[in-house]
């Protein structure tokens, strides 16, 4: 399910939590940085996952937020990897996941502190910073809201 969805105006600035958001086909969502800028020819809604997130402040004894990886949707009771290559939807919206979003020097710099270098986040969240996907169908998106794997073949 949806646990919580972000966004942000522009890059640098801070993501900004809310309950509900608009997302059309082959754009992402509206409002959100990258709205519009990959088309419909690359992603353009990134997830993750919170355990992901509790699992690295566990292992590297650190209390980052579920906005700090940057992802536009949290997400709780779904395993993201395996939605590489597959349709699903949430509510009516349809998306399709097309690679992990493989962490970057960027997301190590951002969590970077005293107690844990820039390369050991990139190594801490390597295969388990979520999913870069497309949205395929324009629609509404809300926390609680559950996810649905698509059956190939299935309309």
């Amino acid at each position: 399910m949806i646990q919580a969805i972000f966004v942000s105006k522009k890059s640098k600035q801070a993501q900004i939590g809310i309950d509900a958001v608009k997302v059309d086909a082959g754009k992402g969502i509206v409002g959100d940085r990258y709205y519009g800028k990959k088309g419909v020819d690359g992603p353009n809604i990134t997830f993750v996952e919170s355990e992901e997130i509790a699992a690295f402040n566990a292992n590297f004894g650190q209390n980052i937020g579920l906005s700090a990886t940057r992802r536009n949707i949290v997400t709780q009771g779904v395993r993201l990897n395996q939605l590489v290559g597959q349709e699903f939807s949430i509510g009516d919206v349809r998306f399709y996941g097309v690679e992990l979003c493989e962490p970057c020097g960027s997301l190590g710099k951002s969590l970077a502190n005293d107690s844990i270098s820039s390369p050991q986040v990139v190594r801490g969240w390597l295969h388990r910073a979520g999913l870069r996907a497309n949205v395929l169908s324009t629609g509404i998106l809300r926390t609680g809201m559950q996810f649905n794997l698509i059956q190939k073949g299935a309309k």
